[in-house]
């Protein structure tokens, strides 16, 4: 068993369809308009990892919801975090930093984390831990 995919709702999709294919180089392999009572469901790929990015049902439109539940964050490895903490940079700038810093380390590696258009929180790290 391995993972294929994570789901994202989007209250903001165009702002999250640049986010993941613009800041996280994602591509994007599908996107339909008016699927099953949605603006759009779409299927973003990295290297065999996809996103389902969808909107929400037009009749259940929900309020923003805090992230407290369910997925914390989705974490991403890098070769050379200092390149593409700079790269992305020149593009976005929703970091959470943490001692008002954004790139920081923890147990042995540098990493930083950004919070996409609709809130889920992407960590970038410079070394996979295991």
């Amino acid at each position: 068993m391995k993972v294929h995919h994570v789901c994202i709702e989007t209250s903001k999709y165009d702002e999250s369809i640049f986010f993941y294919t613009k800041v996280l180089n994602f591509s994007l392999k599908k996107e339909t308009s008016n699927f099953h009572g949605r603006d759009y469901n779409s299927w973003l790929e990295l290297d065999g990892f996809y996103i389902e990015l969808q909107t929400s049902k037009n009749k259940e439109r929900k309020e923003s919801i805090p992230n407290d539940k369910g997925l914390v964050h989705i974490c991403f490895f890098v070769e050379d975090i200092f390149k593409e903490l700079e790269r992305i940079k020149l593009i976005y700038n929703n970091f959470k930093l943490k001692n008002n810093e954004i790139l920081y380390n923890v147990e042995g590696g540098n990493l930083f984390k950004l919070i996409a258009p609709e809130g889920t929180i992407i960590e970038i790290r410079g070394n996979p831990l295991f």
